[in-house]
Formats: structure tokens, sequence, C-alpha cells
């Protein structure tokens, strides 16, 4: 089995106004990536602003008061631009964080604040930017000068001076933001804003060494309402009649008060580093925000020299550039897009409010990955197969159907009658209001030679992140791009679950014609991969990738799970389940991760560990609905179907029709209450301080004996206080009070091996 060969899907179009589209859409893909995304320079719409004067005032002052939680009500916490102090700073601010620059004798980073908290978090000043180009590495805006890095006074600033060969401040525009790609919604979801609501801030440098002269570069900044997040990123701007080779870039240099002295030295893992965390839309190889973080580092900073760090080995220099790369040439009268990153600054070092905020990031960034549709994966692709589940799907409410892995469809096949008679698969499907989505595997597969990864230490294929991998740049990448874009669009299907997604592979190839060779392969790659994504976000395909493609459109990555495990008996994978569960969304939202039921035998494990016949183990097929629909996630149902019987069928509908009544409460922020050990009860509790119905939760009793508890439940984040009103199992409400934080205390009643579920209003 590829590494994670697992499940997911949306998109109906008629067919030939699809054609149209993919046609143009895929010679864009590949003309844009095998230029490495280089684009005409736009016309700037904004008038270009050289005086802070131009802006308004905001007032100084880190410490504030706050009469709100930001992560409860956000509604005061409006971004804005403005003048900060004198006419030569300005700021990007909203209560709740703030970044102030200075403007002379060159554009710099002169503050970085956690208003919330009144910490001031940067103690130097360093480039807003820096760059190879051909060879030669130069640094955006930034001050020189500074007397001691442990710390920024303003006085310092008026004796810093510029430093030179460095790209020199030009003016800077103030505007709206805007999205980088199209989200169109083809499927329920929360009524979230695309792009966030905010402002920005762009700051166009000049070139001033003799080789610089017709270059510029616009550093990019937004600021969002109600979120302690600032985006970065680069574009590079080719005036000059030669092409240029841009061989490195750092979009963030951030010299950060350290969190912690140590004189002493240190393993790395044991330092603690700065209370911020780095997203980006340059991520992969991972299925969480840690693992799939290539571009954030915390490195030494040797100049500290009055670190306690007897060694300056302190790690409180936060870089953000990519691992290698991204060596691309920049043709004239052209402009190269940097990734995107996503500076998160916490307001506590408590892991739920964290998570919170890293949610609410998440959200508001990638608001596509709320949308969150019941979905079957159909093991088989024959006709009747596909549509005996399909009518199951559209008798039960499921709103999706995966064509999964090993159903033996194939989405390269660029036959005519093969695609016309999956169209009319789909199309029947769409016909019942089910959407369709089909399994392609990219990643973890041998080609040949000639379109394989090249292994820049031994100059052959093999030795890739996962064993084997084509690479995106070859002959093969496009021609596969070419087959899956057209299929999806002439089919109508409505999701693509690509499996083993693009994880960072260098490739060493000099003949691929996608990219040059090992420098520049990597951001190729990834540029395809994000191209891909987007081009499916824009025309409203969901997309499943067991990777963290978040910000460039992808929609759902898994919970985490290890697959081998749902060969265990059915008891156990009930309670690995609820832990996967538990575990998988402390910085991820529910919606943003996807869990598994095999109803037939995956990996083994024989009777025991088998759902199939249904009918016969309603017990553990009801458990897995209750686990999946009652904390909100989604799962891969894998099988030939969803019921065998009246029974059967009854139950499933009887979840479905629950979980869609529950829908927005229950698809709301998680408070983690109490993991599954199997040894008491275990919960989860969501909740949204904009709904009628505040919290939710559901209460499993894993004995085999009926339990009698009274527990305490923290509802803070759900707005409420002092009183609410509860709801057990949908029944008449009671009227209860809550503590002074925010705490019910309610005594539940539970069958051996059920649950219970509470609301709060």
């Amino acid at each position: 089995m590829p590494f994670l060969s697992k499940m997911h899907g949306p998109l109906h179009s008629p067919g030939a106004r699809r054609l149209v589209a993919v046609a143009a859409s895929v010679a864009w893909l590949v003309s844009a990536n095998a230029t490495h995304a280089a684009e005409t320079v736009p016309t700037q719409t904004r008038p270009k602003l050289r005086s802070a004067s131009d802006l308004p005032p905001i007032p100084g002052g880190i410490l504030r008061v706050h009469t709100a939680d930001w992560l409860i009500d956000p509604r005061s916490f409006t971004a804005r631009a403005g003048r900060q102090g004198t006419n030569h700073q300005i700021c990007l601010e909203n209560g709740l964080i703030r970044r102030t620059f200075v403007l002379a004798p060159n554009a710099a980073t002169v503050g970085l604040d956690q208003l919330a908290t009144g910490t001031s978090l940067l103690r130097a000043v360093e480039p807003e930017a820096q760059l190879t180009l051909n060879g030669k590495t130069y640094n955006v805006g930034g001050l020189s000068g500074q007397p001691n890095r442990a710390y920024l006074l303003p006085a310092w600033l008026q004796s810093m001076t510029n430093v030179p060969g460095s790209f020199q401040l030009a003016g800077f525009r103030q505007g709206t933001t805007h999205a980088p790609f199209h989200w169109k919604r083809t499927r329920p979801s929360p009524n979230l804003s695309w792009p966030p609501p905010g402002t920005s801030l762009e700051f166009d440098f000049q070139g001033t060494d003799p080789a610089t002269h017709d270059v510029s570069v616009t550093v990019h900044y937004e600021l969002y309402d109600g979120l302690p997040v600032i985006a970065k990123w680069l574009t590079v701007h080719n005036q000059s009649a030669a092409e240029i080779t841009l061989d490195r870039f750092t979009v963030e240099r951030l010299a950060m008060v350290e969190a912690e002295s140590a004189v002493d030295e240190r393993p790395e893992m044991a330092w603690r580093v700065p209370n911020v965390q780095v997203l980006s839309d340059y991520m992969f190889k991972g299925m969480d925000l840690v693992t799939g973080n290539q571009v954030a580092s915390w490195q030494k900073d040797p100049l500290f020299r009055t670190q306690v760090s007897y060694a300056h080995q302190t790690p409180c220099f936060l870089v953000c550039q990519p691992p290698i790369g991204p060596g691309a040439r920049i043709a004239p009268g052209s402009v190269f897009h940097s990734f995107r990153s996503f500076l998160v600054l916490h307001d506590s070092t408590d892991r739920e409010r964290q998570g919170l905020t890293i949610r609410r990031a998440h959200r508001t960034l990638a608001p596509w990955s709320a949308e969150n549709p019941i979905m079957m994966h159909v093991r088989n692709a024959d006709s009747k197969s596909f549509r005996t589940a399909v009518d199951q799907c559209a008798e039960v409410g499921f709103e999706m159907i995966i064509y999964t892995f090993g159903s033996g469809l194939n989405v390269e096949n660029e036959d005519p009658s093969y695609i016309a008679k999956v169209k009319a698969d789909v199309d029947y499907a769409h016909a019942k209001g089910v959407q369709v989505g089909a399994y392609s595997l990219f990643s973890s597969r041998r080609i040949n030679d000639e379109n394989d990864v090249i292994n820049p230490k031994t100059g052959r294929p093999g030795g890739a992140i996962f064993g084997s991998a084509p690479c995106f740049g070859s002959r093969w990448g496009f021609d596969y791009l070419k087959k899956l874009t057209n299929f999806l669009a002439t089919t109508g299907l409505d999701l693509l679950e690509h499996d083993g997604p693009y994880p960072g592979d260098v490739c060493a190839s000099t003949q691929h014609p996608g990219h040059r060779g090992e420098a520049d392969s990597q951001w190729v790659n990834w540029q395809m991969s994000a191209h891909l994504y987007q081009w499916c976000r824009e025309r409203g395909i969901y997309v499943n990738q067991p990777d963290y493609y978040f910000f460039t459109g992808g929609n759902k990555t898994a919970m985490g799970y290890r697959e081998d495990n749902w060969s265990l008996p059915r008891e156990q994978q009930l309670i690995h389940s609820r832990q996967n569960i538990f575990d998988g969304t402390w910085t991820k939202p529910q919606t943003a991760g996807w869990m598994f039921v095999p109803l037939t035998e995956y990996h083994g494990g024989g009777p025991s560990a088998t759902i199939e016949p249904l009918k016969d183990h309603l017990d553990a097929y009801e458990a897995h609905l209750a686990n999946t629909l009652g904390s909100g996630v989604q799962a891969c149902w894998r099988g030939p179907r969803l019921y065998d019987s009246a029974e059967t069928q009854a139950l499933v509908k009887r979840y479905v029709d629950w979980f869609k009544k529950h829908r927005e409460i229950l698809e709301s922020d998680i408070i983690h209450g109490r993991r599954a050990d199997g040894r008491d009860v275990d919960y989860l509790i969501q909740v949204n301080p904009q709904l009628r119905t505040r919290a939710f939760a559901v209460i499993h009793n894993p004995l085999p004996t009926e339990i009698d508890r009274t527990l305490q439940l923290p509802l803070y984040y759900s707005g409420l206080r002092e009183k609410a009103r509860l709801r057990r199992d949908d029944g008449k409400p009671e009227r209860i009070r809550l503590d002074d934080q925010a705490r019910a205390t309610v005594r539940v009643q539970i069958p051996a091996n059920s649950r219970t579920w509470l609301s709060f209003e």
C-alpha cells in the first residue's frame, strides 16, 4: 500500500465548458511552472506614499486594557495602518498585535508587540528581506549601528545608518487584503470571508548596486481583523533587459527577545523558543503544522554579544526561507512571487488557547477547510456497484461518494469511451444530489529512470522521501497534470483525493523540461502542486491530501492514525478512534482532518476486526458513527455499501439526520475534555459564542457497566456566563448555574458501552 493511500471530493459543470476551461488551465499551469511563476509586472493601482503623514495617527504604548476576549468576541479588533509617533514611523495594528516600521534612512521593522499581553518581542533591527541575485546577496531595507542587540531604544534609531548596497525604500502603499486565488463555493460551509478582512502595507524597494539598478522588490504585509497573525511575502520585479537568477531569498528575519536565558550549553531541542509560530503556504512532508513546516527556523545570533549564553547559543533569531533554492530565472519584464509566511503571535502558553488561535487562523486563512461533506469510499468502480452505493448514500443523507484506492478507477485513462462511462456515472450521482470524488496516486510510485526524481547523492533514481517518486517537472509530470485535470473537468468530478502529494523531494536531473537541476527542482515541484490545488479550488473541486497544503487550496488531511490499527478488534478500534480525534484536533479544526472506518476487512484482523456483515455488528457501527459525527469529524466509510438491512439503514440515517440537525455546533471549536483510555468517561466539548447552542458535548462510556458521574465542564469559550439552559439527549431544557470560571457541574448517567450528549444554550 502506498504511503497513506486514503480516501476523499467536489465539481459539476457541463463537460463541454469544462473541456475548454481545462485546456486553458493546463496551459497556464505548465507555462507558469516552467518559467518559475514569472508573470508580467502588474500595474500598481494604489497611489504610492512617501511620508508617514499620509496615514492617520495611531496612539502608541504597548500596555493595553482589553474588555473583550478576541477568541469569544473579535469584533472590536479591527486591523488598520497608521502613523506611529513621528513622521518617520508607521505601523500595522489590530488591538491584538502591532508591527512598527521606520521609513528613514531606510525602511525596517523596529517594533513587534503582543498588545494583549503588553509584550515587546523584537530586540534588534534586521533587513526586511534578503535576496541572492546572480550569486550575490543583498539586504532589502534594514539599518545598522544598533549599539546593543539585547533591546532596541527609540532614541538609537536617530543615529542608525543605511546599509551600503542594500535595496532602498522608494515608497509604500496602504490598502485592503486581497485573495491570492478564487474560492468557488459548491458545498455547505460557514459564512467565512474570503479574502479575510483586514488591511495591507506594501513597501517598494529599489536596487542601489550597479547590478540591481533595474531590479525592485515589493515587501507585502497583511494584518487581519480579530486575529493575531501577520502575513508577509515578496515580489521581485526584473525591469532590466537581461534575465536574472534568484538563487535564494529570505522572507523574514526577526531578532526576537529570547524566551529564556541559560549560561551553559544545551541540546538543541531543550531550548525554549519565543511564543510565536509560523504558518506558510510552503508546507509539505507532514500532516501537522510542525512536521509540515519547511521555512521557519530558530537560529543563533552571534552578533547578540550580551546574551547570557556563554557560547552565544540562544535560539532567538527567526528566519523564514525555503530549504533550498528557488534558483528561479526571472525574465525581463517579469515578476517572481515568493511563498507567504503567516506569523502567529500567541498571547498565552496554554495549549488549548494556543490551539484555538491556530485553528482560528486556519479558518481565516484557509476557510475552505471548514467544508466538511459526509463521505463514503466505494471499493468498486464498475457502474452497477457505484450506482448501488450512490443510491444508498442518497437514501441516508451522505453528501459525497469517492472512488477509493483500489476501486479500479483510472484518472489517467484518456480513452473517450472510458471518460464518457465515468461521466455518466457521475451525472447519475449528481442527479441524486451526491457529489463524487476520485483517488489518484502521485508520489510513492515508480515511473522510469527518465521521469523519476534523481537522487543528488547518487545521480540515479531511488532514495526519495517515500522511496521512489516521479518528478512533477518531468515530461511524465506534465502529461500527468494534463490527464488529471482533463479527467476532473470532463467527468465533472467534485473531489480529488491526491495521495502522496509532493513531499519536497529534490531532483538532480538536468533533462526534465520543468526545471534546470537540483537548485530549482523543489520550487518547481511545489509550485506545480500548489497551482493544481488552486486550480481545483477555483473550480469548486474538493482536495483531500495527506499533507499540509491547506494554504494553497487543500481542504483536508488525515486526522492522524496508524493504518494497521484498523486490523485490531472492534472494541480497540473505537478507543483508538477517539484518541486519534482528541490528539489530532489540537492545532487543526476537526473539519480539516479525516478519519477512517473500514466497513470491510482492512489490513487483516479477521472477523473480530470487521463490521461486515453490518447488521450483525450494529453496536460497533453505531459507536463509529457517534465517534466521528459526534465530534464533527468526517470518516472515510470504506466498503461496498452503507447498509445491508432496514435496521442498518435506519441506524445510519438517524445519525446522519442528528448530525445535520446539530451541524453548526458540532463543527465549531473543540475544547479538549478527557482523552479516551477505556477506564472512564471521555469527551470533547464544542463551543461557539455566535450560536444559540453555545456548547455541545458527547460523553462516552467505554465500560461494560452503567456509570454515574458528576462532571465539571469548562464553558468559558462558549461565551456563557453565570447560567445556561442544559438539554440532555435533545430533551427539555433545564436551568443550571455556572461557577465564576464559567464551568458547569453536571451529573450524567450513561448505560454500559454507550454515550449521552449535552447541549448548552
